[in-house]
């Protein structure tokens, strides 16, 4: 089992910076598991610590059920790929794949049949003898994997690996290693700042601000009902809109229209308290119709953004602006009255900035009317 555990994990750097604060953290053997967050919110501090290059000011970290705190990065059985590769630049590429078998004192002939066989599986078998300068970038970065991949460790740490790829070879190289991940099995922790990389590669995701977890669930967990405001704000290629709102008997009131109330909330808010009303731009629908009954946010379309298969617009509603995705068929100009119809099923609540959690069963259905509407 290569399981990863954290427990109340600490890094205080001189001065009192708090860069991880009291992490409780599990990573499930075989997991594809990402950190992500803002630039400064300790994702790479973290895993720079679960590799042993940051030493731990307080708590544990275990690695299959050993205590690993205070253990030398060598002998924790990890292998790291970092955000510039860090390839040996005077190694030829089979060099660079088993410097680290040689480093574990392999014998000469033994540690060149397995860069071979690293290199074959990673399709470098015809790269063996050049060096890194003259590889392109995504040649590179098989290379750091192969490096990684030949010492079979217990656990993969991949510190942003894609991010000096361009954008046609981000794609191409995320898709492959998660493949590859599936293949061998082995525990990976992979940092990033890239909401979508995250989405699309992870079992689960953790959501970092500030030292801390925020959210901690799969990508549709995390997309789907952010526990916070920030979460909301951070996850997505496009935020979710947070408007400011006021409970009513049976709707929220948003920039002048009723708006249902998002399922299951109605017997956890109280009539006339202020929430923020959270909404996917995903998942409101667009009509260019005029509008003359409640329900919609109604404005003025003033921005659109073609995002290829569908436009992201921007609706003036009220000197606020609303986002939604519309269909490739369906563009308006800029200009044009519209109106937009959340789905009551994916809006979601805040309450100072966290999540409203749906009501017990036996109070649901009811607003609690301590204010009259």
């Amino acid at each position: 089992m290569a399981d990863i555990n954290l427990r109340h994990l600490a890094k205080v750097y001189p001065g009192g910076v708090r860069a991880l604060d009291d992490l409780e953290l599990a990573v499930q053997d075989g997991e594809f598991f990402a950190l992500l967050g803002p630039s400064g919110c300790g994702k790479s501090t973290l895993l720079r610590t679960i590799a042993g290059l940051e030493n731990a000011t307080g708590g544990t970290i275990e690695i299959g059920g050993t205590d690993v705190t205070a253990m030398e990065p060598g002998k924790r059985d990890i292998a790291m790929v970092f955000q510039d590769y860090a390839l040996f630049p005077h190694m030829t590429v089979t060099e660079n794949i088993g410097y680290p078998l040689k480093i574990k004192k392999m014998g000469k002939a033994e540690r060149a049949t397995k860069s071979t066989e690293t290199a074959e599986a990673l399709g470098l078998s015809h790269l063996g003898e050049r060096r890194p300068a003259q590889l392109s970038g995504g040649q590179q970065q098989r290379v750091a994997l192969a490096r990684a991949m030949a010492c079979h460790p217990q656990v993969f740490l991949f510190d942003e690996p894609l991010s000096n790829l361009d954008a046609r070879m981000r794609l191409e190289a995320r898709t492959f290693l998660k493949k590859l991940q599936r293949e061998l099995g082995v525990t990976t922790v992979f940092v990033t700042h890239d909401q979508a990389e995250a989405l699309a590669m992870a079992d689960r995701i953790a959501v970092m601000e500030g030292g801390r977890l925020r959210q901690v669930g799969t990508p549709a967990e995390v997309f789907r009902r952010p526990t916070s405001t920030f979460v909301a704000s951070f996850i997505g290629s496009t935020p979710m809109n947070l408007l400011p709102g006021t409970v009513r008997a049976d709707a929220v009131r948003v920039l002048g229209a009723e708006l249902p109330l998002p399922d299951g909330v109605s017997g956890a808010v109280h009539a006339g308290e202020s929430v923020v009303y959270g909404i996917r731009p995903e998942y409101i629908r667009w009509s260019a119709t005029e509008p003359t009954e409640d329900g919609a946010l109604t404005g003025t379309v003033a921005v659109v953004e073609n995002l290829g298969s569908a436009h992201l617009v921007s609706l003036d509603v009220d000197g606020t602006t609303v986002q939604a995705v519309v269909d490739e068929d369906d563009e308006p100009a800029v200009g044009d009255p519209g109106r937009l119809l959340p789905r009551a099923d994916r809006a979601l609540l805040y309450r100072d900035g966290d999540l409203v959690e749906p009501a017990d069963r036996s109070t649901a259905g009811t607003v609690k009317a301590e204010v009259t509407a």
